[in-house]
């Protein structure tokens, strides 16, 4: 992995010694490897952007959404790939560096049988005890979307769809998740 050493825990500074593009996210101090996403969750990725550009025409850009792969570093063990997320206009510049470095306002995350352990479980926590404002995680096979808000500092769902529902953002005003167009 990093010049045939073997390590028990890795650092940010590990992290970043790897090669671009390379597969993993730093979670907890161990580098976790995963396979690109199936064809399926970056058919989601796709209508997720098209549901995003049409927000932003709506009300006019305002803050900065990125896709997956861009790392985030939460702290020393901490550096993660959230698929989708969103930085508040009046955060960029505080955020936004040659890295993210802090938590983004809104995360989206779409489950893999390779990542949902992470994303349901390490993800999750991370994103909480560090501030995520709401976190999303979109199931494919459940054909279903929840929604987590941030109070007091510790996640509450605040809705759960189903495959021909909308999931809306407590956060963004009018930014609506329609499930149908996801799962066609």
């Amino acid at each position: 992995m990093l010049k045939g050493e073997r390590k028990k825990k890795y650092t940010a500074d590990d992290y970043m010694q790897l090669e671009e593009g390379a597969p993993f996210q730093l979670i907890n101090y161990d580098l976790i490897m995963s396979p690109s996403p199936i064809p399926f969750h970056q058919q989601i990725v796709f209508a997720l952007s098209e549901i995003i550009v049409l927000y932003n025409i709506k009300i006019g850009r305002k803050g900065q959404w990125m896709y997956a792969p861009s790392d985030v570093k939460f702290d020393e063990g901490n550096v993660l790939q959230p698929d989708i997320l969103y930085i508040a206009e009046e955060r960029k510049l505080e955020l936004i560096k040659e890295r993210i470095e802090g938590a983004p306002d809104l995360v989206i995350e779409i489950l893999s049988p390779s990542t949902a352990y992470y994303d349901l479980r390490q993800k999750k926590n991370i994103y909480e005890k560090y501030g995520v404002k709401e976190y999303i995680i979109i199931d494919p096979i459940e054909q279903s979307a929840e929604l987590y808000a941030l109070k007091d500092g510790i996640y509450y769902q605040h809705q759960k769809a189903q495959n021909n529902e909308g999931l809306n953002s407590k956060l963004l005003p009018g930014f609506s998740i329609d499930l149908s167009s996801l799962f066609k």
